[in-house]
């Protein structure tokens, strides 16, 4: 096996060490959700408790311990303490994670794409509720002697002007802006922290909050008023902890140990000062009045209070922007992990991890505005908010289960602990869950359609190897000495120097029989060397080796590229490499070339062959089957193309419609009759 030679950023370690430069990254990469979540947390538990003029001290303090004791145990125990260490060469999230731990069961494909369907829902929802919420913020604020926004629907204005704006930026790239990020949210974090502090030292016995026995007593106290669906609103401070997972590979680990403790102490301190200024204020009539009332900005002081919008909105800003970068990355894992269909890949930058693809960048845009119109308000978002996040941690503990057993750590660990956080996560979904009829339908909904196109797309391909014939199969081996005779046969006219068809080939050489059917009855296709590729993505996310097996000729070769999936698959440049490698080691003859702009030319011309499959009328499957295989092969046509896929827009492509015939093969027997007479 034979390395593809890395360049540039790819031939650097990949794991990122400590700095305060990785610090400081982290803190603008990592941590925008779970940062905004000061923004609308307690404004939610107060306004789903009857408002601010009907909750007691009591109450706060258990509100505020349960959003203590969820941050710790969900985000720093599961998400800081044991994911991060379950990590694919430095690379996380739910679909790194299920790539460890695929073998050990078909059955562990469903949490993953369950996971990484809602993770998509949740990245829709980010930025509607993060900007909605920062710019109401501004309703009623004089600036310059001017009340700017008066109503909700200015704020609906300015928030779909802000988020389209944000995306009309992607396909730029954003690495200038990028690198603002971190300095901004240091800023956005010690102004949490500051704010908090202020109020927190007013009233230290705040500080029972850090013992779990309020957070335990809130839940069955008669003060609470929502009771354990109280939880709903809660989860809300951790939303962002699966893309604190997501990103590690992006700051590396250490950093992002390095930069938590920081972050988790201001988001406190803030909870811990929306708490004493509630209490504080608890009986302000005037305050109880205010329709889009919110504690955090109200217990900002006056003069700070501009500054305190403006910095939160651009922490918003961060937010989406660390869900949209993520949902491009979540997109292009499932691509190469064939649980999506192929869709065009841009790079927008020379920094690794910055990528763009149109359609996604679209559908979010889309679907950003359209729940922007349909809620109008933060709080009406809040509900559904949070549902599908619940539904990717509950997949993330399943597959964290299946690590730990892999790695045979103590029965305990293995075991106790996922059960732990399983029975945590599925409470809260429950709490979630509650808010279904109150906007939890529309997460339900897009997380429904993603999962919905996934399984088309996998289990469609299962139907297809299931039902295909053996006969439709056919081996490189028996039918090389056609392909030489043919090479060799000056009767035909040179089709290509380098004919290349993109297949999958098995170990025992066994190829789709259409394609012999294109050399060899089509018209054949007389080339020097025929090429048969397969594309292997491997579990390791950087992989760059191949594979080349001549089978004992000089005309016919087997490439079996074995890819990261995270690697972008350049296949026409790769295959370059992979002729000047097998020339200079004799396996292959050299190709001159008489008429060339290139001096010295070694390398003859290259012709792909794509073939495209339209499903035969002589298909006999089930007719849920044939619906799967149909819908399956439509996503084909309205996504990328296989030249796109592979590369290969500036190659020589001939592309052929092939029939795909399933199932039980069926003749048709025909009697010859007679013809009439003439005379009759």
């Amino acid at each position: 096996m034979r390395k593809i030679k890395a360049t540039g950023s790819e031939a650097k370690s990949r794991r990122k060490k400590l700095s305060p430069a990785g610090i400081l990254i982290s803190l603008g990469v990592v941590y925008g959700d779970i940062g905004t979540s000061p923004l609308y947390v307690m404004k939610s538990i107060v306004a789903n408790n009857g408002g601010l003029t009907q909750v007691r001290p009591d109450f706060i303090l258990g509100a505020v311990s349960l959003i203590f004791w969820t941050v710790t145990l969900i985000t720093t125990v599961k998400y800081v303490l044991i994911a991060l260490r379950a990590d694919n060469n430095g690379e996380g999230g739910i679909f790194a994670l299920y790539t460890l731990v695929r073998r050990r069961a078909k059955w562990l494909v469903f949490p993953a794409m369950i996971g990484g369907a809602a993770l998509l829902a949740d990245g829709m929802l980010t930025p509607a509720v993060t900007v909605t919420t920062a710019i109401e913020g501004l309703k009623g604020v004089m600036i310059g002697g001017e009340t700017f926004i008066r109503s909700q629907n200015t704020v609906v204005l300015v928030t779909v002007i802000i988020i389209s704006l944000l995306f009309l930026v992607q396909r730029f790239g954003t690495d200038i802006i990028g690198k603002a990020f971190g300095p901004i949210m240091l800023v956005w974090f010690t102004f949490l922290g500051v704010v908090g502090l202020l109020y927190t030292v007013q009233d230290l016995s705040i500080l029972k909050a850090l013992n779990p026995y309020y957070a335990i007593a809130i839940l069955f106290s008669p003060d609470n008023y929502d009771g354990i669906f109280i939880l709903g609103s809660v989860f809300l401070a951790t939303t962002g902890a699966e893309a604190l997972y997501s990103d590690m590979g992006h700051v590396g680990r250490d950093n992002i140990y390095g930069s938590w403790p920081y972050v988790k102490i201001c988001l406190v301190l803030n909870y811990f000062g929306q708490a004493v200024w509630l209490i504080n204020n608890r009986g302000n009539a005037n305050l109880a009045k205010l329709n889009d009332f919110n504690p955090f900005f109200e217990m900002v002081p006056g003069s700070w209070r501009l500054f305190a919008i403006l910095i939160a909105t651009m922490a918003a800003i961060i937010a989406s922007q660390a869900l949209i970068s993520g949902s491009y990355t979540l997109v292009a894992e499932a691509m190469k992990l064939k649980f999506l269909p192929r869709l065009h890949i841009i790079y927008p930058t020379d920094v690794k991890g910055q990528l763009y693809i149109p359609t996604v960048n679209a559908i979010l845009w889309g679907m950003c505005l359209i729940i922007i119109w349909h809620f109008q308000t933060s709080a009406a978002m809040e509900g559904a908010y949070g549902l599908a996040i619940t539904v990717t941690m509950l997949m993330t503990t399943l597959l964290l289960h299946q690590y730990l057993m892999l790695r045979k750590v103590p029965w305990f660990v293995a075991q106790i602990v996922p059960a732990f956080f399983l029975v945590i996560e599925a409470i809260f979904f429950i709490s979630s869950a509650a808010k279904f009829l109150h906007g939890g339908y529309m997460t339900a909904l897009i997380a429904t359609v993603i999962l919905l196109v996934m399984f088309i797309w996998q289990y469609g391909k299962q139907v297809q190897d299931r039902n295909s014939f053996r006969s439709e199969q056919a081996s490189l081996l028996a039918y090389k000495s056609k392909l030489e005779a043919l090479a060799e046969d000056k009767n035909y006219p040179t089709y290509a120097t380098n004919l290349v068809y993109m297949t999958e080939v098995t170990e025992e050489h066994f190829i789709p029989k259409t394609i012999f059917y294109s050399i060899l009855d089509k018209r054949p296709k007389r080339a020097q060397v025929y090429w048969m590729v397969t594309v292997n993505v491997t579990d390791e996310p950087y992989t760059k080796t191949y594979t080349a097996d001549t089978m004992g000729t000089d005309n016919v070769v087997n490439v079996q590229f074995y890819l990261g999936f995270r690697i972008e698959q350049r296949i026409n440049v790769l295959l370059r490499q992979v002729v000047a490698d097998m020339m200079a080691d004799g396996e292959i003859p050299r190709q001159p070339q008489k008429y060339t702009s290139i001096p010295n030319r070694q390398v003859g011309d290259w012709t792909f062959v794509l073939l495209n499959e339209e499903l035969s009328p002589e298909t006999q499957i089930k007719a849920w089957d044939k619906l799967i295989i149909q819908a399956r092969i439509f996503l084909k046509h309205i996504t990328e193309t296989p030249a796109q896929w592979f590369g290969l827009e500036y190659a020589d492509i001939v592309q052929e419609n092939v029939p795909l015939v399933l199932g039980k093969e069926t003749t048709v027997k025909l009697t010859r009759m007679e013809p009439p007479s003439k005379n009759a």
